[in-house]
């Protein structure tokens, strides 16, 4: 028999190899869920539906993503894996058929000044290369264009075997020395770090946290330039520029050797060099008190050289590029026709095409990566991996339509769809009908959030889903309808000639004492209307879905300032201090110092957290769990939903009415499922959003703004965010609410569209008036889109 003879018949058999078709999830138990069964196809589409707080996230991030992690680190050597944390096995009975899982979440990119659209992508890295061949004088290669890369030049000598060689090289980068690439420069008031009729051991040093017996402030006493015990405005010329400008020295201090620094050199090094939004409320606010930032007169805010902005393309050069659209990049890119550059230039142009058909054609280059909202950073990510040759792996999206207009997600969706057909398995948490009517499969949770969620209801096909009877298939075609009378305005908010980012000049008169709602497609203008022209205003309120300032340690407790009655009402009861039952204070465990988890963080790795085994992760010793209020210790009460603490704390015993008004508020806002420890930074866009506004309901604010408060809303949930709208209008409210949803569309009193298009495209009011007249006239995108949601 010739050789191949029986290999001609196998491809029609069925290889055992093909038989793992399966993700197969038994008894899983993570956070609410109740011994979670579940089968997912691969290679296919997979839509997990469930109102907030189900256990969508527990069964797809932390249970199946969370176990490919692990079993991925497990496979490097045991010396790598002793750098490595070690990752806790999900409580989950079986996981069977697992592939590598790629997480694209809503999580921001990354909040270092450096880092720009351009340099989280592909898209900077091969401009540079482009202009590194084509551009003329030629000054270098890639390095030459980079803002990240310095030119230096250095010579010494190296010795050989007893033989002397004289070495020498020289780096040729593009960034700009004046700002050092940052692209503006600050320039610090000293009079607003240090107090100068005192000395330093008296406490002249003001910045925050550097104490008179710190580190820091020994580092100058102890050196040897200054004189502890003399006020500052008694240095002499030469002691002053020790103290302000002297370049670094090594000294000791006590023994240990260690760098003499400047004042300024220091707070430039711990406060200048990290994002000032990530900084803490305190520390934010100094740094805005003694510096000021403005654009750099070298580079203009380019962050490049001189040398660098002098080559060019056809008169174009890379900070010229790095500025344009996106969509206009990408035009001009395609107009390239030197062949020597024809791949890259096909390269290059496709990953440009890539954020157009995503939905962010409007986006430049150089725009910093701390400014994106989280859908535009989750999508920025989905760039990365649409013109992967990965295939056959495991990609995990969380809500990829938050922040989508209707005309955005069937683009979107197709990128889903692109996804799976090369032959990946693509698993999505969502709330959009649009997106879960596309699903090949559907995993249902519920039946309700919190401790009465964490089961599957229901598992299958989109029109099984519609036919369960379950809360998601009940209210899978739900149509607002438009309102047959909308209230009457009580004045207006005046804008005039507002021309922020993308904005023409644009007049626009917001009405007040009735809900307005503000759409056009992402890009097309929106948020640089009310963040340029509205917030910042006498009696304005804005809440949107930037990340809440505080620690990891920060949760619905300690954000809303119910933890403080709580802790009192303990404390009368058991007849103890108040600071017992704080896991921030007296009460905390000492391993973990009341985290609950111990954090291991690396630089070249996500952080990971594993619960304390002293505590078990209850945050408090075990001599302060002995007290308790109504047969609950405070780790009970931290676990305990919203919904179920108010009851708790609304009479008997425990009656706190300081704390219950606070939950009521937070179950009004549709948030009745959080505990009350969960750790703020677990929280997404949209809870967090209704978190804050919940703390603003009991403010004196008299205009309301909301950014997408349906972000992370189930189908069923929507009724109730217009109900609480509703109220808050009824109460004399003004609500301007930024918003993508029909339903919000349908219910507002007055629509206010921007438009037609995003980026240069956009910009211009489109449409003024009511809901019923922007569906008569379907003049512009969104009109029809919501006459096609309503049935007209």
């Amino acid at each position: 028999m010739k050789v191949g003879t029986k290999t001609d018949t196998q491809p029609s058999e069925l290889c055992a190899a093909d038989s793992h078709d399966l993700i197969r999830v038994h008894g899983a138990r993570e956070n609410n869920l109740k011994n979670v069964h579940v089968e997912i196809p691969k290679r296919r589409l997979t839509v997990f539906t469930g109102v907030s707080g189900s256990g969508k996230s527990s069964l797809v991030f932390d249970t199946i993503a969370a176990e490919s992690q692990r079993l991925i680190n497990e496979t490097y050597s045991a010396f790598v894996q002793g750098f490595m944390p070690t990752l806790a096995r999900p409580e989950v009975d079986v996981l069977d058929g697992l592939t590598t899982a790629i997480l694209v979440d809503q999580q921001p990119m990354g909040t270092s000044p450096r880092s720009t659209v351009g340099t989280a992508t592909d898209a900077g890295t091969l401009l540079r290369i482009l202009f590194s061949r084509l551009a003329k004088p030629h000054i270098g290669s890639q390095k030459a264009f980079a803002f990240n890369v310095a030119s230096a030049d250095a010579s010494g000598v190296l010795v050989v075997n007893g033989k002397k060689i004289e070495k020498g090289f020289s780096v040729v980068g593009g960034m700009c020395l004046r700002c050092e690439g940052m692209g503006a420069v600050s320039d610090i008031d000293p009079a607003q770090l240090f107090d100068d009729s005192k000395s330093l051991a008296g406490g002249a040093i003001t910045v925050p946290g550097w104490k008179p017996d710190g580190w820091v402030v020994q580092s100058f006493t102890e050196s040897g330039f200054l004189d502890p015990h003399k006020p500052i405005r008694d240095y002499t010329e030469e002691e002053r520029h020790d103290f302000l400008d002297r370049d670094p020295v090594k000294i000791k201090v006590k023994g240990i050797n260690t760098t003499y620094e400047s004042l300024l050199a220091r707070v430039r090094k711990s406060f200048l060099s990290k994002d000032k939004e990530t900084l803490q409320p305190h520390i934010r606010a100094f740094v805005e008190r003694a510096v000021a930032f403005s654009a750099c007169p070298e580079c203009h805010g380019t962050r490049l050289s001189a040398t660098t902005r002098s080559a060019k393309i056809d008169g174009v050069n890379i900070a010229d590029a790095c500025a344009m659209q996106i969509s206009d990049l990408a035009a001009w890119i395609r107009g390239l026709t030197d062949p020597s550059v024809t791949t890259l230039v096909t390269v290059l142009g496709q990953t440009l095409d890539s954020f157009v058909q995503i939905g962010l054609g409007y986006l430049s280059l150089d725009r910093p990566t701390s400014t994106l909202s989280g859908g535009e950073a989750q999508r920025i990510k989905m760039v990365r991996h649409l013109g992967s040759a990965l295939t056959d792996v495991t990609y995990v999206f969380d809500e990829p339509t938050v922040g989508l207009h209707p005309h955005d997600i069937q683009r979107m969706n197709e990128l889903l769809l692109r996804l799976r057909d090369k032959g990946n398995t693509v698993l999505v948490v969502e709330h959009k009908p649009e997106t879960i009517v596309m699903a090949d499969h559907i995993v249902d949770l519920g039946p309700q959030a919190g401790t009465k969620g964490g089961e599957v209801v229901f598992e299958g096909t989109v029109e099984g889903l519609r036919a369960s009877g379950t809360v998601t298939g009940r209210h899978l075609d739900d149509r607002a309808s438009l309102k047959p009378t909308v209230r009457e305005r009580t004045g207006v908010l005046e804008v005039r000639g507002a021309n922020s980012h993308n904005l023409r000049d644009v007049d626009v008169d917001i009405p007040l004492g009735v809900l307005t709602v503000l759409t056009g497609v992402a890009g097309s203008g929106k948020s640089s209307l009310i963040h340029g022209s509205v917030a910042g205003r006498g009696g304005v309120v804005t809440v949107d879905q930037g990340p809440i300032k505080g620690s990891r340690r920060s949760n619905p407790a300690t954000y809303t300032g119910m933890l403080e009655p709580i802790r009192k009402t303990f404390a009368k009861v058991n007849g103890v201090k108040p600071a017992l039952f704080s896991p921030n204070s007296e009460g905390a465990c000492p391993t973990c110092k009341g985290a609950g988890v111990i954090y291991t963080d690396l630089a070249i790795m996500a952080g990971v957290a594993t619960t304390c085994e002293e505590c078990e992760g209850k945050r408090f010793q075990a001599s302060v769990l002995q007290h308790r209020l109504e047969g609950r210790d405070i780790s009970e009460v931290f676990a305990m939903p919203v919904a179920e603490a108010a009851e708790f704390f609304r009479r008997g015993e425990a009656r706190t009415p300081a704390a219950y008004a606070v939950l009521d508020r937070l179950a009004e806002v549709g948030l009745g499922y959080l505990s009350l420890g969960q750790p703020l930074t677990t929280l997404s866009g949209g809870e967090r959003q209704r978190l804050k506004l919940a703390g603003h309901m009991a403010g004196t604010g008299s205009v309301y703004i909301l950014d997408e408060p349906t972000s992370g809303l189930h189908l069923a949930d929507v009724e109730q965010l217009l109900a609480l709208l509703d109220r808050l209008v009824n109460a004399g409210k003004s609500v301007i609410v930024v918003e993508h949803h029909q339903a919000v569309m349908a219910h507002a009193d007055w629509i206010i569209d921007l438009g037609p298009g995003a980026g240069h495209d956009g910009g211009k009011i489109v449409f003024e008036g009511t809901p019923a007249d922007l569906v008569a006239t379907r003049t512009t995108l969104t009109g029809q889109h919501l006459a096609q949601y309503v049935g007209a």
